[in-house]
């Protein structure tokens, strides 16, 4: 009878404490919702952590401890109070849909997918989880769950981006530009996608209309560093515009003194527009700084071949093919450039 005296003492005092530990709790988490509302953050979360200490298992304080917390930005705090949270109760939605938010914004795409599937409702789960699929690579159905984005909201430039994007990952081109254009309608600060849609159409050979949005990027600050430049220049002389192109060419050349690819490129891009002197005086260049570059001495052959001297022209190729043999295999295009 004694220990069960004792024991009983003992569940009392507990019981008390526990009841004690409640009340205290309860009276950090009303000053913390107090110093809350009154935006006052840094101590509103020093009042809930004080009622999470007395009672571990205060689902609304570590509930509002995460608000604050992300609030002031310290999204790492805030992340361990949702998941506690989380813990304590696998079904509740603030805590799904919070742990959703940043794991996605932790690009953390595999977990951000897994609390968006579990986010029954939420507004923002299907765009993190199309959002998401793309970044893990899986563009079907980053395409499929992007397409119910933009239907629901057709002013979403980022979702409307991305289609374009995943589209242009499975180089299925034709398909991604419509969505380019429109999602640089949208928003038309962003000048990285001005210069990817300028690659887009420099793939499909549309190089005029490469060069405007290459304009437009720089316009709006893209960094003209030299593979910006010498796409730009390119896309300029394919247009027509070749004093502009070869100007920008020869600025990039000029920081890379006798860069071969740099000469070689010029000389096919004005072989393609029918401007075989021009051709010609860059496989010259070329030639003079390596009379054995039998690419070189192809090209001009062609250009001879071009202006009318084939017999010249047809020599020289021959040659050519006896400097370099793997241009044996080669057809003279009468119609377009080496392609070396």
């Amino acid at each position: 009878m004694k220990n069960l005296s004792v024991l009983l003492v003992f569940i009392a005092l507990a019981s008390a404490v526990m009841g004690q530990n409640a009340d205290s709790a309860k009276a950090y988490f009303q000053k913390g919702m107090a110093e809350k509302d009154a935006k006052h953050f840094l101590v509103a979360a020093k009042y809930f952590d004080k009622a999470i200490d007395f009672d571990p298992k205060y689902k609304e304080a570590y509930e509002q401890d995460g608000y604050v917390n992300l609030e002031m930005r310290k999204t790492d705090v805030a992340k361990g109070h949702f998941t506690k949270l989380y813990q304590l109760e696998p079904t509740n939605k603030t805590a799904i849909k919070e742990l959703m938010q940043l794991y996605f914004d932790y690009n953390q795409y595999p977990k951000a997918i897994e609390f968006a599937n579990k986010c029954t409702g939420c507004e923002n789960a299907e765009r993190i989880i199309a959002m998401s699929s793309y970044k893990t690579e899986d563009f079907a159905t980053a395409i499929k769950g992007l397409e119910n984005v933009i239907a629901k909201n057709p002013k979403d430039a980022e979702a409307t981006y991305t289609i374009g994007r995943s589209n242009l990952d499975m180089e299925l081109y034709t398909k991604a530009v419509p969505y380019y254009v429109k999602a640089i309608e949208l928003d038309t600060t962003r000048n990285g996608w001005m210069y990817e849609l300028g690659l887009l159409y420099y793939t499909l050979n549309d190089f005029k209309k490469s060069k405007v949005y290459f304009v437009r990027a720089q316009q709006s600050g893209y960094p003209a560093s030299n593979d910006f430049n010498e796409n730009l220049g390119y896309a300029y002389i394919y247009s027509g515009e070749f004093e502009k192109g070869e100007k920008l060419l020869l600025g990039i050349l000029a920081k890379k003194p006798g860069n071969k690819d740099i000469l070689r490129n010029i000389a096919e891009a004005y072989f393609s527009q029918k401007m075989y002197d021009k051709s010609l005086a860059y496989c010259q260049q070329l030639l003079e700084a390596d009379p054995k570059d039998g690419k070189a001495l192809y090209q001009a052959g062609l250009c001879f071949q071009k202006k009318g001297q084939k017999q010249k022209g047809q020599s020289m190729c021959d040659d050519a093919i006896k400097l370099d043999p793997s241009l044996a295999g080669l057809k003279q295009k009468m119609d377009g450039g080496m392609g070396l």
